[in-house]
């Protein structure tokens, strides 16, 4: 399924050529006649915005259709004008499947030219939007903090990073007393408070070292002080052969339980730590050093129309120019995984994906909850019926290019191009996987709203007008005009610039503004 959405000024939006159902663009009001593709439809009851209607009669257990694709199995007899919704339709989906590759015509065509990992990572800049010429003025690079890896920070602060929960308000003491002391050294300093780090068993102290490791490693952070109680499972003789090799300069350690003044102790290192970040500036970048996280949360069934398929043309466009792009929320794939598989640049890639899907559906499994028990309350207010239509508009964030790799919890990208990264897909654990992995920008779609920020720069992108003029204080850019006449491309222009001036420092996200940072560490397990 690789749609090309075109967004007319008609009251009824039909996606796809194959499509029998459309998304109402306004409220619809019952015995009237409303415009789609041509011809008109008589609803015959009131359908809110954002909702389905049906464009021919669908008879009891055939497929509805949207973005070319099924998304659901009618549950009684649809007339053409119907509202098209729970009480109508019903998820196709049912347990753990089997996969074939079928490579996309195009991807086949380029594996053919193309041989060897250094082949595969460079795929994906010869694929995806064919039309770059509309982009020329754009500009190629950004200004951000080089680091001595070769990766770059969109911001240059310190981070204070407890080993477990029992001192998250020891650092935020420390976050407080060093603003005042040391904040106009750097970008900012910032504490992350989680409840992990102790009474944990085998995967879920593994997963949560990892990720603790990626966040001490990010591109963002020019220096990091480790905050650690001393008796915690995951204490520093336990945890420093996981983070592994660092700058003794950059990363600095401190031990609350062998400390007279723990705080007094603390802002001398943050001294020490915020006087070495401020000796690295701004310099121009190329967009090759982004490295960009896709995320939507509260999502609207406009989300998959304007909001993500706006992201997935901004992901084309990084990628395009080298950059590296991370999907993530594995359960918002069900029902849209074949469409990844068959753009996976090789059998070993595809085979790793079938993992990434099989495992989360097994994880679900073993709880005795499931599969498919997805969309939300919120997502179905807000017209998204069953999984796979929620899949469907989630994976747009993608764009169309191969996918490099995929990615466990705090791995960091080896390719550039598309990496999918495992996780659920609540907002805080998904956002915090996307931060570990190093994303140093991440792409927040919402259709009914959330402040959340994860510690990288989370730009928030309403699906629709109305959102964006009702929360301002939440969203940073509205992609609600292409609902109202805009085009993709005018869309893609002005986010993309947005986005280049977020990455240089030139202005701050919404989320940052006003002090949204948290981080939630995935678990799967039982607790000592």
């Amino acid at each position: 399924m690789r749609s090309e959405i075109t967004i007319s000024s008609e009251t009824l939006l039909k996606i796809g050529p194959k499509d029998n159902v459309a998304v109402a663009l306004v409220d619809l009001y019952p015995n009237h006649r409303y415009k789609t593709a041509g011809r008109e439809i008589c609803v015959s009851s009131a359908i809110p915005k954002a909702h389905k209607v049906a464009l021919v009669r669908i008879e009891k257990g055939e497929n509805a259709v949207k973005y070319g694709a099924p998304i659901g199995v009618a549950t009684e007899t649809i007339a053409p004008g119907d509202h098209v919704h729970s009480h109508n339709l019903r998820t196709g989906l049912d347990g753990i499947l089997e996969y074939r590759y079928t490579p996309d015509a195009a991807l086949r065509e380029l594996l053919t030219e193309t041989s060897g990992p250094a082949g595969i990572c460079n795929l994906s800049g010869q694929f995806g939007i064919a039309d770059q010429s509309h982009t020329s003025g754009i500009p190629d690079t950004f200004d951000g903090y080089l680091r001595p890896d070769g990766r770059a920070g969109t911001r240059n602060e310190v981070w204070i990073i407890p080993t477990v929960g029992c001192v998250n308000r020891t650092v935020r003491i420390l976050e407080e007393r060093a603003r005042k002391l040391y904040g106009n050294r750097i970008d900012g300093i910032f504490s992350f408070p989680h409840n992990s780090g102790c009474s944990q068993l085998g995967e879920d102290h593994l997963t949560t070292q990892k990720l603790l490791r990626g966040l001490i490693r990010h591109p963002n952070a020019g220096a990091v002080l480790v905050v650690s109680l001393g008796c915690e499972n995951n204490n520093l003789e336990n945890f420093l052969p996981v983070l592994g090799n660092f700058n003794p300069e950059r990363v600095k350690f401190l031990v609350t339980q062998n400390c007279d003044d723990e705080y007094e102790e603390g802002l001398k290192l943050l001294d020490q730590l915020t006087g070495f970040a401020s000796r690295t500036g701004r310099t121009p970048l190329p967009l090759s050093k982004l490295q960009l996280g896709f995320k939507c949360g509260s999502s609207d069934a406009f989300s998959g129309v304007s909001a993500n398929p706006l992201c997935g043309q901004i992901a084309d466009l990084v990628i395009q120019k080298g950059g590296t792009c991370i999907l993530t929320e594995v359960p918002e794939m069900f029902g849209a995984e074949q469409e990844l598989m068959n753009r996976a640049v090789s059998e070993e890639v595809f085979h790793k994906i079938v993992s990434l899907v099989n495992g989360f559906k097994s994880y679900f499994k073993r709880y005795n909850q499931p599969i498919y028990e997805n969309p939300c309350p919120g997502n179905k207010k807000g017209g998204i019926t069953t999984l796979e239509e929620k899949s469907l508009g989630c994976i747009q964030k993608g764009g169309c290019s191969p996918v490099t790799d995929v990615l466990s919890y705090g791995d960091y990208p080896l390719c550039a191009g598309l990496n999918l990264l495992n996780g659920p897909g609540n907002d805080a654990v998904s956002c915090t996987n996307l931060t570990a992995s190093g994303c140093n920008i991440i792409l927040f779609t919402t259709g009914g709203g959330n402040p959340f920020g994860a510690p990288a720069p989370t730009v928030k992108i309403s699906s629709n007008s109305a959102l964006a003029d009702h929360k301002q204080g939440w969203i940073d850019f509205n992609a609600g005009p292409l609902l109202e006449g805009s085009s993709f491309e005018q869309e893609r222009e002005l986010l993309f610039r947005q986005l280049i001036k977020t990455a240089s420092g030139q202005i701050q996200t919404k989320s940052e503004l006003y002090g949204y940072r948290d981080i939630s560490i995935f678990k799967d397990g039982i607790l000592m």
